[in-house]
């Protein structure tokens, strides 16, 4: 957010705040647009907010016109380096829900440690784009049944989508998977639509500590070297030391750490 001093000849007493279309707002001064609000509702259904505004008080202005006609709970997600944003968010009521740090993960295996490592006896994997949907599916509904037993679902993120009847899986070719003879047991998604972002990673609870993850890791990355990409990126949310540790232990680097604000 840009706390620029308001333009020559503008007045706080003079903005207006327009509603100009479905979950979109404009602060006005005459015909000069001096700030925009705007609602979204993502995929999985949570509505998020983003204000960008010349002045606080504009800020402030639309935000109030804007937490007035909209239902709550609300979030918003902001740099936590930008520390004006995150304070003028806080007056309008928010509070902190998460903080995610992203991780730039490099990719050669004599950087990540990663070269020799093997999937354990007995578990194989199966490459992205070649893994049966049934078995994807079922795997990736026992890990989310796992994980809502424990921290709950709600503490994941936002972008992971549901479909019909609980399916989570939007794109099977996406994931990779470490197989038994009679299902698969952990899986790992990478998208690399701009740069390679690794999306999630998890082993069922029973199959933990056995070097799958690693193993999980060690596939998608050397795939991604031998493609000419020199590092991935990954969110971890905070708490998840696990998630941490093992990323952390391969050689990445946090860069930079966002927060999930509610109200």
């Amino acid at each position: 957010m840009n706390t620029k001093p308001f333009p020559s000849g503008l007045s706080e007493n003079a903005v207006t705040i327009t509603r100009v279309a479905d979950r979109q707002w404009h602060a006005l001064d005459d015909d000069l647009v001096v700030g925009r609000g705007h609602a979204q509702h993502r995929p999985d259904g949570r509505l998020y907010v983003s204000i960008d505004a010349w002045h606080d008080d504009v800020f402030d202005r639309l935000a109030e016109a804007m937490l007035a006609q909209l239902p709550t709970p609300l979030h918003t997600v902001v740099d936590e380096a930008d520390v004006e944003l995150t304070a003028a968010w806080r007056r309008a009521g928010f509070t902190l829900r998460r903080r995610e740090w992203e991780y730039s993960v490099p990719t050669d295996p004599q950087v990540t440690g990663l070269g020799a490592v093997l999937p354990p006896s007995g578990v194989t994997v199966v490459p992205a784009g070649q893994a049966d949907e049934t078995l994807l599916r079922a795997v990736d509904r026992a890990i989310r049944d796992e994980v809502e037993a424990t921290v709950g679902w709600q503490s994941m993120p936002a972008e992971v989508i549901s479909g019909p009847d609980g399916d989570t899986i939007v794109d099977p070719s996406k994931y990779a998977v470490a197989a038994a003879p009679d299902r698969y047991l952990g899986l790992i998604r990478v998208v690399t639509a701009i740069r390679p972002r690794i999306g999630l990673v998890a082993v069922r609870v029973g199959e933990q500590r056995r070097g799958i993850a690693r193993a999980l890791l060690a596939h998608a990355l050397g795939t991604l070297h031998r493609s000419g990409y020199a590092a991935a990126w990954t969110e971890v949310q905070e708490p998840n030391q696990a998630a941490s540790a093992l990323f952390e232990g391969i050689g990445a680097r946090p860069m930079s750490s966002n927060l999930e604000l509610v109200r």
